[in-house]
């Protein structure tokens, strides 16, 4: 409750004004940034150094989720981590993949791990004279970035960084249990909704979200009212739902890859993606790999994001956790003293070399 003294009551009001009738709490404005490449599906921008910094470290290239506005890597201003990186030294760049329209309804994963990603990581390495790129990927992101090194090995990564990147559904609490029964219905019903719709629109990714942290959303007015004194913790809620506000759509055949092969029949599990001429191995992947896991994330649990070591016999990979839920261990209010502590830890650190491991086939004894 709001402490019953005259400064919290007078931090109430004044954050009770500036959230309803001024201009709200959260500094919503956007690190200033460059284009310096654009595709189908693909803007990518360079960040504007910040006044005062010199950019000696390697260049670091952000790779957001699909359906995720690309603004998670910039949520507001001081929990920012495009911000944090750019105060750092670090050269930093960012994939955007814009809107997604009906008439994009038959991309396909192939998509983004053949064009997009790769053609982005080729521009922000070009654009920083060559040099190979620190690749940082939230969620979906993570997972493209891997399965884009994996068929493509040659591509001018130094190492990578996932953050709430699941590779082992049946350790997601949340769909395991409706896992069997789309086993049996072999997905029919999800499949003829979303090839009618042309994907999965962007009202139903956002109500997702927020039924997938349904005890906060159903708890957020009590929140707001309870701490109406905390202007920080107000501005962070206030820029959680402008994110999600600007949330995007699914391509149809992407989600619908994604709905059978991730979540019915759990295929990364294994290491493994069939694509449509070829079959995609994570063990090719022989960079350092971070993962990182937040202790509070429904949907992608550590379990379930950890479970990427044991796909990368050749790699180098440092596992982490970290506070927070599914955005928040990104960009939450304690990622700067904790999940931005592991990146910068990992970020620019000498390769070593690690020996070969035997890598767990599902199934084996």
């Amino acid at each position: 409750m709001i402490p019953l003294t005259p400064t919290a009551l007078a931090e109430a009001a004044a954050n009770l004004y500036d959230g309803t009738l001024g201009d709200g709490l959260a500094d919503l404005r956007r690190m200033p940034s460059t284009v310096i490449d654009r595709g189908p599906q693909r803007t990518v921008r360079r960040y504007h150094p910040l006044e005062g910094t010199r950019q000696r470290r390697r260049p670091v290239l952000l790779v957001p989720p699909l359906a995720a506005p690309a603004i998670c890597f910039d949520l507001r201003r001081g929990c920012s981590l495009a911000e944090h990186l750019l105060w750092a030294g670090h050269p930093t760049y960012l994939v955007d993949y814009g809107e997604i329209e009906y008439a994009d309804r038959a991309l396909g994963l192939e998509h983004w791990i053949e064009e997009v990603v790769p053609k982005a990581i080729r521009a922000a390495s070009a654009d920083a004279g060559g040099r190979p790129v620190q690749l940082v990927g939230w969620c979906l992101g993570g997972i493209l970035s891997l399965l884009a090194l994996a068929n493509d090995p040659k591509l001018p990564v130094s190492r990578a960084a996932l953050i709430a990147s699941p590779f082992d559904f049946s350790k997601v609490p949340l769909v395991a249990p409706l896992r069997p029964i789309a086993a049996i219905t072999q997905g029919w019903g999800i499949s003829q909704l979303y090839r009618l719709l042309g994907g999965a629109p962007a009202p139903l990714v956002k109500r997702g979200y927020q039924l997938a942290g349904f005890d906060k959303y159903l708890l957020k007015p009590w929140t707001v009212l309870s701490n109406l004194h905390d202007r920080e913790l107000l501005a962070q809620i206030e820029a959680v739902d402008a994110f999600m506000d600007r949330m995007h759509a699914y391509p149809g055949r992407t989600f619908g890859q994604l709905y059978h092969r991730f979540f019915r029949t759990n295929d990364l599990a294994d290491g493994r993606l069939a694509l449509e001429d070829r079959t995609l191995d994570l063990a090719d992947v022989k960079l350092p790999v971070l993962a990182v896991a937040g202790r509070g994330d429904g949907i992608a649990p550590v379990p379930a994001c950890h479970h990427v070591e044991a796909l990368l016999p050749h790699a180098k990979v440092e596992l982490a956790t970290a506070p927070g839920g599914h955005l928040g261990v990104l960009t939450g209010r304690a990622a700067a003293g904790t999940t931005w502590k592991l990146l910068d830890g990992f970020l620019d650190k000498p390769a070593t070399r690690r020996a070969k491991r035997a890598k767990p086939r599902a199934g084996a004894a």
